[in-house]
């Protein structure tokens, strides 16, 4: 899903430029490493994309976890973080966000 949202993301750059330049810079300021480091940030990122059940949020924070470093293990407890706070509905998405996760580190684990 994150590839298949590149083209559009780019038309709304394009259509928005000052809009999308304020976005980008408030994204990076939130995910200067401070207190909390990148990773746990995106680990942020990627409970609260459940919780609000945002497909593309959790495709683009599931890749950005992996390459900050992200373990399956801290991902399943960030997932429980999201579920707790987003109710049943988040359970469902918990397991899009896990089989994203599986999917940008092409290693899947089985199921439990």
């Amino acid at each position: 899903m994150a590839a298949d949202l590149s083209g559009a993301l780019k038309a709304v750059r394009t259509g928005a430029p000052e809009t999308m330049k304020a976005f980008s810079g408030l994204a990076r300021a939130a995910l200067e490493a401070k207190a909390l480091d990148a990773k746990t940030k995106e680990l942020l990122a990627l409970g609260i994309a459940v919780a609000i059940r945002c497909d593309g949020c959790i495709a683009f924070h599931a890749q950005a976890a992996v390459k900050q470093g992200a373990t399956r293990e801290e991902v399943m407890e960030t997932m429980g973080m999201a579920i707790y706070m987003g109710a049943g509905p988040s359970v469902m998405y918990a397991a899009q966000a896990v089989e994203a996760f599986d999917q940008f580190t092409a290693k899947p684990q089985a199921p439990a």
